[in-house]
């Protein structure tokens, strides 16, 4: 009896799929797939509309209050168009309230403490990530215990601290409390725990680099997508808060939030001017969004793609 060996199979799906490539053709075809877009539907396009018009509704009635009379804001129904007392309304708000002076002290102040927040919750996000040291992990649990505790709970032995060092009405007194935030340690942290391979940092320390020089030439360029985003998170942050600012300073060295009280001072309050000032406000953040916010996306989808 003679036996026949059988040939070997060539249609297996697994070989099909990893041979395929290996041809001029396949390669073709993976470059091709790579490079197609991908369109959403109609029902994506709707969706984002939708939020698009219920994201930007808060601004432009802002704005809509803001270029009429106190007593066509307070009608029913109220008004949906652009009234003729815009300019004249921002030119009242920002002589009442001081918005000049106010505005270059949320400039600093903001200013300040989003660039301090970024370098110090990125040098300790870098240590809590990648460095290797005794006690580590109580800190971080630590650190992110902060988080729990109200804001309000310190502030009165932060005002007598403020006083002691003769800081009280000024803009340090603003500053130093909020250099660093527990947020953007833990932010930091998670961040570069991904994002940062352990093989680059060996490499550095291979070259005999140190932890400062590993931080400077490896960290940071890893790490500027997220840097970018907590920047604009802590900068709009530090230019909102209100609470503290009111507690420390005074009429004579506000912040924007601040000197905006002063318009709804008296018995009967305009709400046309209010809604004035807080146009005002918004503006300059509304300037940062579009000049830097192109950047930031791009960031972070450079920082996103792997490989």
């Amino acid at each position: 009896m003679t036996t026949h060996s059988l040939p070997a199979r060539t249609d297996d799906p697994a070989r099909t799929s990893v041979e395929k490539p290996a041809g001029r053709g396949g390669r073709r075809l993976l470059r091709q797939r790579a490079g197609r877009q991908h369109h959403a539907g109609p029902l994506a396009y709707v969706l984002l509309v939708i939020m698009a018009v219920l994201s930007i509704f808060p601004l432009y009635w802002t704005m809509v209050a803001a270029s009429t009379d106190n007593t066509r804001v307070s009608q029913t129904p109220p008004p949906f168009l652009p009234g003729p007392n815009l300019f004249s309304n921002l030119a009242r708000a920002w002589d009442e309230a001081a918005l000049g002076k106010a505005m270059m002290n949320s400039l600093v102040v903001a200013g300040v403490i989003a660039l301090s927040t970024v370098m110090f919750a990125t040098l300790a996000g870098f240590a809590f990530a990648k460095l290797r040291f005794k006690g580590r992990n109580v800190l971080l649990m630590l650190v992110i215990g902060t988080m729990m505790v109200p804001p309000q709970l310190g502030v009165v032995p932060l005002f007598m601290m403020m006083s002691e060092l003769g800081w009280s009405q000024q803009l340090p007194a603003v500053i130093f409390p909020t250099l660093v935030s527990a947020v953007g340690v833990f932010f930091m942290r998670q961040y570069l725990s991904e994002a940062l391979p352990d093989e680059l940092v060996e490499a550095g320390r291979v070259d005999g680099a140190h932890s400062l020089r590993i931080f400077w030439s490896i960290v940071l360029p890893v790490a500027r997508p997220a840097m970018a985003v907590l920047f604009m998170i802590t900068f709009v942050h530090a230019w909102n808060d209100f609470f503290w600012p009111f507690v420390v300073l005074d009429m004579t060295n506000p912040t924007v939030p601040v000197a905006l009280t002063q318009l709804s001072a008296g018995y009967v309050r305009d709400q046309s001017l209010i809604m004035a000032g807080a146009l005002l406000g918004t503006l300059p953040l509304l300037a940062m969004f579009i000049v830097f916010g192109r950047q930031i996306v791009s960031g972070i989808m450079a920082g996103a793609v792997k490989g």
